[in-house]
């Protein structure tokens, strides 16, 4: 048995995965302090476990073992895996919830059969991971997959969270294309109004997911170029309109050098509970390789 955890700002959930199978324990808030949450972590600990596998909302320094997460200040900076082993006494491993969420596509959902997966998450934000032979690829600092990142939008020119202009970040997301939506038509609209208005012919959406449409499929093109990824599974809240990500992959595969007849940015099918999923898989791979932490 493994015990996974996905942790975000507002809640935790639990489930212990069972020769692959999952079974939820529930879930709890998210505490406000480092003993209340250990001790909420240990709430779900049981007798047999071979040890823990988490998704969480933050990136892990492959070297240095430190966190780096924006909406659990507390957990910032520290040391976490090393902490929970200690404080669980079982082996921890700690993992970035969109490298869970692709390596759960990679696995279990639309990416199998593939040696190479991009999974996208086009929700709140922009973020991505990529796995290689049903492995996470994190790279320095932990960083790989975060396509979200860079100076790649000159127009609208946004300031991102990360202290940089122009991300992809700003505009991408369901957040971001109501940003967009914002500075190209002047007005505050929900992403669900937007996609409905684009679907329904409204001008004023039509121009917003055109552009929308440009800004994305030309870095997740280059992207592809770059990783070779043959099938780019889409979480988030975009992800659930299967009409639009169907437009964003004619965008990709008309800008991407491997031409291919056959869908390449597809809707992901392990949405739900990706985190957990994901933290299971690499869980099992991990704790029969004998790594602790």
């Amino acid at each position: 048995m493994i015990l996974c955890f996905e942790i975000g700002g507002s809640r935790i959930r639990a489930a212990v995965s069972v020769g692959g199978m999952l079974q939820g324990l529930g879930e709890v808030a998210t505490p406000t302090g480092v003993e209340a949450f250990l001790a909420a972590l240990n709430g779900f600990v049981r007798p047999g476990l071979r040890g823990v596998a988490v998704s969480i909302a933050g990136m892990v320094d492959p070297v240095s073992g430190r966190l780096r997460v924006a909406n659990i200040g507390y957990l910032d900076g520290r040391r976490v895996a090393e902490e929970w082993v200690a404080a669980l006494a079982l082996p921890v491993l700690v993992l970035n919830d969109a490298d869970c969420f692709a390596l759960a596509e990679a696995v279990l959902g639309s990416g199998r059969g593939h040696t190479t997966v991009f999974g996208i998450i086009l929700g709140t934000g922009v973020g991505g991971g990529l796995v290689i032979d049903g492995k996470v690829v994190t790279g320095v600092g932990g960083f790989a997959g975060e396509w979200g990142h860079g100076p790649v939008v000159a127009s609208p020119a946004l300031r991102c969270g990360c202290g940089l202009t122009g991300c992809l970040e700003t505009v991408g997301g369901a957040r971001g294309i109501e940003r967009l939506h914002l500075a190209l038509q002047g007005a505050a609209v929900a992403s669900e109004a937007i996609v409905a208005g684009w679907r329904s012919g409204e001008p004023a959406a039509v121009a917003t997911v055109a552009r929308w449409l440009d800004l994305v499929s030309g870095p997740l093109a280059l992207v592809l170029n770059v990783v070779g990824a043959g099938i780019v599974p889409v979480g988030g809240g975009l992800g659930n309109a299967p009409d639009l990500v169907a437009a964003l992959d004619r965008a990709v595969r008309s800008r991407v050098l491997r031409q291919t007849q056959g869908p390449l940015v597809v809707c992901a099918e392990r949405s739900v509970d990706a985190g957990l999923h994901g933290a299971a898989v690499a869980g099992a791979a991990a704790f029969a390789a004998g790594v602790r932490d």
